[in-house]
C-alpha cells in the first residue's frame, strides 16, 4: 500500500514522503496512529499544494532576509564602553548588547543570530558577519567608542 507520511517515523520515513509499505503495517499501524494518509489522487494533489506553499513561504523568508541585510549593512552601531590604557575596554561588548543597540535603531535583531568568536574588548570599528537565514548573511559594522 502506498502511503504519505504527515508526521516523520523514524526508520520508516519523513514527512511528505511517499513510500510503499505493507498493507497490515499501513491499516493496523501508520493510519489509525495518524502518522499517515493512504496515497490517493486528492491526497497526492493537496500534498504538492502543501509543497509549493512551503517552498513559497521559504522563498518569502529569504527575500526578508536579504532586505533585512541590506539594511544592516548600511548601518553603523554606536556603543560606549569605560577604557583603560591603550584602547582596551574594562569589561566587554557581547552579542547581547550589539543585539540591544541594533534594536534601538529599529531593527529587530536576535544575539544568536550574530556570529562573534570572541567579546569585543577593544575601541573601534568591528566587522561581524549576522547570519540572517541559512543562505542569507550579512556585516554589521559596530564602533565602540569611550565612555
Amino acid at each position: 500500500m502506498r502511503v504519505i507520511f504527515i508526521k516523520d517515523m523514524k526508520g520508516q520515513g519523513k514527512k511528505g514522503q511517499i513510500k510503499e509499505v505493507s498493507d497490515g503495517y499501513a491499516a493496523n499501524f501508520l493510519l489509525p496512529r495518524g502518522i499517515a494518509r493512504p496515497a490517493t489522487e486528492g491526497n497526492m494533489k493537496t500534498l504538492e499544494n502543501q509543497n509549493a506553499a512551503e517552498e513559497k513561504r521559504k522563498q518569502e523568508e529569504k527575500e526578508e532576509a536579504q532586505a533585512l541585510g541590506k539594511k544592516l549593512e548600511s548601518t553603523t552601531v554606536q556603543l560606549k564602553a569605560k577604557a583603560g590604557e591603550g584602547g582596551r575596554l574594562f569589561g566587554a561588548i557581547t552579542s547581547k548588547q550589539i543585539a540591544e543597540a541594533v534594536a534601538a535603531t529599529g531593527i529587530k535583531l536576535d544575539k544568536r543570530k550574530i556570529e562573534l568568536e570572541e567579546p569585543i574588548r577593544t575601541l573601534g570599528v568591528t566587522q561581524m558577519t549576522v547570519k540572517l537565514h541559512p543562505e542569507v548573511k550579512a556585516t554589521l559594522k559596530v564602533q565602540v567608542t569611550e565612555e
